[in-house]
């Protein structure tokens, strides 16, 4: 599947009803570990703008933004940008190719288990986008569930239309691609883990 296939599985995926189901689910424990880590690192290096993509039901970007981050949430549901917006936050339906803001824009981006909707040969593309809304310095938090480089749509998920996954056994398949564009314009990365 291409890019724009994929785009428009989610976003028939992640219709109304399955916005509101994710919106009541509880988020795991890891993933609230996870993100506060990330919040102390922010608050440490004195960050202020945080653009979250793949914000789902907004419930990440509200936890930062109820911390003091200005916070921009993109996602390419129409229903959980809308989610988002009932919680009072700045909400823009965009996929990760059509992420418009002028460059240099934030200092960080929050990624957590979106990027795994990517097609392998979209990637480099998809972070050098990221890349370029990131400030000089700025810190970008990637979460995804690892897999054994399968890549395609999973009939078994629960969700209609079932949903396009690229799964890697490393986190490499989105370091790699994504430092060759950082180093190609002087960005330093730094590791957490």
């Amino acid at each position: 599947m291409d890019y724009q296939q994929v785009t428009a599985l989610l976003q028939e995926a992640y219709n109304r009803e399955s916005a509101g189901n994710r919106n009541q689910a509880k988020k795991e424990d890891w993933k609230v570990a996870e993100r506060q880590d990330f919040l102390d690192l922010l608050q440490r290096e004195g960050k202020q703008t945080l653009l979250e993509v793949g914000a789902g039901t907004g419930t990440d970007g509200l936890f930062f933004q109820q911390q003091g981050l200005r916070v921009v949430c993109t996602d390419l549901s129409p229903a959980m940008v809308e989610l988002c917006r009932e919680k009072g936050l700045e909400a823009h339906v965009m996929d990760f190719l059509g992420l418009d803001f002028p460059p240099a824009s934030f200092d960080a981006i929050y990624a957590l288990n979106c990027l795994l909707h990517v097609p392998t040969k979209d990637l480099p593309s998809v972070l050098e986008k990221l890349r370029d809304l990131l400030r000089p310095g700025g810190l970008f938090f990637l979460g995804v569930y690892g897999g054994n480089e399968q890549e395609g749509v999973r009939e078994e998920d629960w969700h209609k239309p079932p949903r396009f996954f690229a799964h890697h056994t490393s986190v490499g398949a989105y370091l790699v691609p994504f430092t060759a564009v950082c180093r190609k314009v002087g960005l330093v990365l730094r590791p957490t883990c």
